[in-house]
């Protein structure tokens, strides 16, 4: 059944972030002195190591001078809609577009958020399979994911960005490799039928895959990384038919204009830098040209479904979606608290 409401996710988040205006401290380590400026970040679950340096090189500049911050991390779904129910944010950074869309509806993002050369978006990543160290079950292909003896990890899609983007990764390498949408379709039920424990969010899914449960985890190539930088034993393997993941950034109607000056500042050539540091594809077409991430050989974008105004309605409402029905079939619940 569909949530009405994140109010009991917004109400505690609030509760917390007023408590820190208060007291003094943010997350970046900054004390909230009297005359500066402060910005409430909210986010994805994914991208907080990454956040943990840009926010100080941007209080390194002219423009970040004096402004300190408030972050909060959590599943991209969950997010958007504590916002949504109330919880204070000047920036809003979320996995996928139906979650700003969810705030423009709301009135709290100008609806020409996305009209800049980047379409709003402020990192890129594609879906991988990330596998225990030495790939030990041999996983190179979607084909693979779907044996019977092979343990899938992948977040819940009514809550995770992340897993939407994974399923639609999934779905359409079948469409790729010449199936059809009802073939697809079935593919998407043995994917699931395979999946034990479907977490809220792409960085509880690492937390169970790294902590020794299934045999491959699906998951944005960034996140691989991460857990690669972090010292777990994992490796990754690039699909030859992936989705490219493109993640937006957005600011709120009320945020000062410090707020649009972050966003500028993570769209430069120095932010994209850490960004790809950390395993993000750089939305800086001069910043990713002097990366060396591997092009896969059938890259495909959500467009090929119609984007996400059709693929919302159609794969992901929680009661009629057709990922929907799947998860209703298995028992998983479809509710977006």
């Amino acid at each position: 059944m569909r949530r009405k409401s994140g109010l009991g996710t917004a109400l505690a988040a609030f509760v917390f972030l007023v408590a820190s205006a208060c007291g003094g401290v943010s997350e970046s380590g900054t004390a909230g002195a009297s005359g500066s400026t402060k910005l409430t970040l909210v986010a994805y679950s994914t991208p907080k190591e990454a956040y943990e340096e840009l926010i100080p090189a941007f209080q390194k500049t002219q423009a970040g001078q004096g402004i300190t911050f408030e972050q909060s991390y959590a599943a991209s779904g969950e997010q958007s809609r504590a916002v949504e129910a109330g919880l204070p944010a000047s920036v809003v950074a979320f996995s996928l577009e139906p979650d700003i869309t969810r705030l423009v509806d709301a009135g709290l993002v100008a609806e020409d958020w996305n009209s800049d050369e980047y379409n709003g978006m402020v990192t890129d990543s594609v879906v991988v399979f990330v596998v225990r160290k030495g790939n030990p079950e041999g996983i190179k292909t979607w084909d693979d994911l779907v044996k019977p003896d092979v343990e899938v990890i992948t977040p819940n899609p009514f809550t995770s960005g992340g897993a939407r983007w994974n399923l639609m990764a999934a779905y359409g390498a079948q469409l790729e490799l010449g199936k059809t949408e009802d073939q697809a379709l079935d593919y998407l039920h043995q994917l699931l039928s395979n999946t034990p424990v479907q977490d809220k969010s792409a960085r509880e899914a690492l937390q169970t895959f790294v902590g020794g449960k299934g045999d491959v985890m699906i998951a944005y190539e960034n996140e691989a990384i991460t857990a690669q930088q972090k010292g777990e034993d994992v490796d990754y393997v690039i699909p030859d038919q992936t989705i490219l993941i493109e993640n937006p950034i957005a600011v709120t109607k009320d945020a000062p204009a410090s707020a649009q000056a972050f966003v500028d500042f993570l769209r430069g050539p120095e932010a994209q830098q850490i960004f790809a540091d950390k395993g993000y594809r750089p939305v800086s077409k001069e910043v990713l040209a002097k990366t060396t991430f591997p092009a896969p050989a059938a890259l495909f974008t959500i467009e090929k479904f119609g984007g996400w105004g059709v693929v919302k309605d159609k794969f992901f409402d929680p009661d009629n979606g057709l990922v929907a029905k799947i998860e209703q079939e298995l028992g998983v619940s479809t509710d977006s608290g």
